[in-house]
């Protein structure tokens, strides 16, 4: 082999070498590009990692007066009446029943029935993806600004300790569910309208979801999702629901009625009140929030054995 090939060999080797540091450079650049895009931008806050699914406990949250302020139908009723959906005789009933809500501080069963029949009547003939593109402009408009937050915060607790949260209502299943998914929970209960080929009839499927019928409900869900319902939560404001918050280990009252608050002291619930300055009596039982933080601490040693195994 003469000095020239000697040469002509080391200078491609030499080249092959350049090319094979270039390429790895290129990469090295791409994935410090790819990594810095991935990062969160200075101030911004770390994504935070799933929690680990706890998949046997759950908390059912009723929607009037615990998680929304007063009635959900009549804010919905009066965003219907913005776009001249009601009469101003329709909706001054609606008041009235949200009125004398309000200064009693219960539900009133005739009420709720009187409230889901005009409801009924006004969806008859009406395509059911309007009233949830309605309950959609309506949540932006009213229901967004009505929510409670030390509710919020509760059922965020949970959502963060890797349970499902249900909301569980006499309200329509078409605006329980858009609050739902507003709020980043799990699902809606509620009472269901019957529809055929996506038109509304005006009649119920089943009964209005109220009082024994929530307990009925979660008791249901419950099954199918094999939750222990000795591990879930309920919360709720009414003595109607107390069906539903037996069912449970842990039941909390938000701001309460005047029966149920009698009824939390003698049991021992844990009681918030979100309506005053005041902190919420804490009686008898460990908080939901300690309830919550174990059930994920729970599920987190779960899945660590698991993995092991």
């Amino acid at each position: 082999m003469t000095d020239d090939t000697f040469s002509a060999g080391a200078g491609e080797a030499s080249a092959e070498r350049a090319v094979a540091d270039l390429d790895a450079a290129a990469e090295a650049a791409q994935a410090e590009a790819a990594q810095a895009e991935a990062a969160p931008a200075e101030g911004e806050p770390a994504e935070r990692p799933a929690p680990p699914a706890d998949l046997t406990a759950a908390a059912f949250f009723d929607v009037d007066n615990t998680l929304v302020q007063g009635s959900s139908l009549v804010h919905f009723a009066r965003g219907l009446a913005a776009r001249d959906y009601f009469t101003y005789l329709d909706v001054a009933k609606f008041v009235y029943a949200q009125a004398k809500f309000q200064l009693t501080g219960r539900e009133n069963s005739e009420d709720v029935a009187e409230g889901r029949r005009k409801a009924l009547s006004f969806i008859e003939g009406r395509p059911t993806a309007e009233l949830s593109a309605l309950g959609e402009e309506i949540y932006d408009e009213i229901l967004a600004d009505k929510i409670w937050p030390g509710t919020r915060d509760l059922a965020q607790m949970h959502l963060d300790a890797g349970q499902q949260v249900w909301l569980v209502t006499a309200t329509p299943y078409e605006l329980a569910e858009t609050i739902a998914k507003r709020l980043g929970l799990t699902g809606a209960l509620g009472t269901v309208a019957e529809s055929v080929d996506g038109v509304f009839t005006g009649r119920l499927v089943g009964e209005i979801l109220h009082g024994p019928g929530k307990a009925h409900a979660v008791r249901a869900l419950a099954i199918r999702e094999g939750l222990n319902l000795r591990r879930c939560t309920a919360y709720s404001d009414s003595y109607n629901d107390v069906p539903m918050l037996t069912l449970v280990g842990t039941a909390v009252a938000i701001n309460p009625d005047g029966d149920l608050r009698e009824v939390a002291r003698e049991r021992g619930w844990e009681i918030r009140d979100f309506r005053t300055a005041r902190k919420a009596a804490r009686i008898g039982v460990p908080s939901a929030l300690a309830l919550g933080a174990a059930g994920g601490a729970l599920a987190a040693l779960a899945s660590r054995r698991h993995d092991k195994g």
